[in-house]
């Protein structure tokens, strides 16, 4: 007896968030964990910060190339088979990393596990997106802020028991089983055609042709202007040659790719076209600058309880829970409420908490209570989880079905430029407010307190502008879709969705 296709594993949504899920916390928990086990692989591998510095750059610069593939690939081979393959690609990765025997061999395979994770997340969003429809996307899509809340709470603290009970190889080895059950649960509820163009989109057996000229421009110009951008970071200044020059070829790079999109007959790597939409091209905007804010305060939180109030690595990851707690409560709600407010008004509720969390962090001195930054922590981390997914969701909102992989990849470029324009900025201030101590090298706890309380008025800064941004987001509600497709799709999707 054949199974109606609505109750076939492979479309059962709950399931298919779950796949996603595995994934996504899997790629979020190890970036996390590897970042708390910096100080023993130098000890490890005995080199230089600046080879070492290479164990994340490698990583980020590896995602960013394949990022820009993504769509492609999805519309190209489905979801399954792509889902799959990326998963299994970080698996590898994880595990030759746990056997590293020296600083670059370790760099070598962490770009082989950003080979497989670059894809993961625009991935899940795309396949997500597809099987939710316009009428559920706003609480489905709020799944994928599950990982970035628990990621910042469990990482620091999973990171700092692991490498201070089993070693730093099981930062990578504990991978391994998470992988398995995302490759086994996605295998069996992963529609295998997911990101496809549907058949009245395009002709039946054709598949879109890969923009080689424009994955040659803009994959390198992404990871260029990354890297310019981390060089910012550790250089404090945009002025030095290790910086300005690399963010000037990314610029020139990103020039180009955008006439050759503008220009091409064919479908490009990143269709510019999407911009025309509003809703895509202001919610992109607003994940621009919240990127910016979540990534320059991530990076900013941890060196202040570690530098500016002297806890061990193990005691940050537990300070900074309050955050991951504010998220997960805000992304529960804003999963509950979606429907009644509408994707706007949650993303600019959530923007004005994180800018009050953020005006609250700029008022730090050496007195300030942990109960009080605790508070704070909760007030920001609620205001962030209730931004990044209701503007993913309404960045895809008004997509037309068959370009939200194409869509998804795009906004996870921008949000990856974004993050890390945040992390260099912030940088750069906290160095330069550093610098301007009378002693630098042996700052009192008011100039620590002062330094990074400066610093933290950019990310308020970051947070105002998504916030103004927002205004001019469509204030639709989810379920009002608008995009072209044929009415009889719309009747064959109630049928079959589950």
């Amino acid at each position: 007896m054949t199974i109606p296709e609505r109750t076939r594993p492979a479309n059962d949504l709950t399931w298919l968030m779950i796949a996603v899920v595995l994934g996504a916390i899997m790629m979020q928990l190890d970036a996390t964990m590897t970042n708390i086990a910096y100080g023993t692989l130098l000890r490890e591998f005995p080199s230089s910060l600046l080879t070492m510095q290479w164990v994340g750059t490698g990583y980020l610069l590896a995602m960013t190339v394949v990022m820009t593939l993504s769509g492609w690939a999805l519309e190209r081979y489905g979801g399954r088979a792509t889902w799959t393959v990326c998963i299994a690609l970080f698996l590898a990765g994880s595990v030759l990393c746990g056997v590293a025997w020296s600083a670059q061999s370790l760099i070598v395979f962490r770009v082989v596990q950003g080979l497989g994770g670059g894809m993961i997340l625009p991935l899940g969003m795309a396949v997500l997106a597809q099987a939710a429809g316009p009428s559920r996307l706003g609480p489905v899509m709020s799944v994928m802020g599950v990982p970035a809340a628990l990621a910042p709470v469990l990482g620091p603290v999973l990171g700092g028991v692991i490498v201070s009970d089993l070693g730093w190889r099981w930062i990578f080895f504990v991978n391994v089983p998470v992988c398995l059950a995302a490759i086994a649960v996605a295998w069996r509820v992963m529609p295998p055609a997911a990101g496809r163009a549907r058949p009245g989109d395009v002709p039946s057996g054709t598949a879109p042709r890969l923009d080689v000229l424009g994955l040659a421009l803009l994959a390198p110009a992404c990871a260029v202007i990354v890297y310019g951008l981390s060089e910012a970071g550790r250089y404090a200044t945009f002025a030095d040659p290790h910086a300005s020059f690399p963010l000037a070829a990314g610029v020139l790079l990103l020039a180009a790719f955008v006439v050759h999109a503008l220009r091409t007959r064919f479908e490009p790597i990143l269709d510019l076209r999407l911009l025309r939409i509003r809703g895509f091209a202001t919610s992109s905007m607003v994940l621009f600058m919240g990127s910016g804010a979540l990534f320059g305060a991530a990076g900013l939180l941890p060196l202040y309880l570690q530098q500016g109030r002297g806890h061990s690595v193990l005691e940050t990851g537990l300070l900074l829970i309050p955050q991951g707690v504010g998220m997960g409560i805000s992304l529960f709600l804003a999963g509950r409420f979606t429907e009644r407010v509408g994707l706007r008004l949650l993303v600019l509720a959530g923007l004005t908490f994180t800018g009050l969390g953020s005006l609250g962090l700029t008022q730090l001195d050496q007195h300030t209570s942990e109960t009080l930054l605790g508070a704070l922590l909760l007030i920001s981390g609620a205001g962030v989880g209730a931004v990044m997914a209701p503007a993913m969701a309404a960045a895809i909102h008004d997509v037309e079905p068959a370009a939200i992989p194409r869509a998804s990849a795009a906004n996870r470029v921008i949000m990856q430029l974004g993050a890390s324009l945040g992390s260099a900025v912030t940088l750069i201030v906290l160095q330069g407010r550093f610098d301007l101590l009378p002693d630098p090298h042996r700052p009192t706890p008011a100039g620590l307190a002062d330094a990074y309380a400066t610093t933290f008025g950019w990310i308020l800064a970051f947070a105002v502008t998504a916030l103004l941004i927002a205004l001019a987001m469509p204030g639709r509600r989810p379920g009002r879709h608008h995009t072209r497709k044929p009415a009889s799709a719309d009747k064959n999707k109630k049928e079959t969705t589950p």
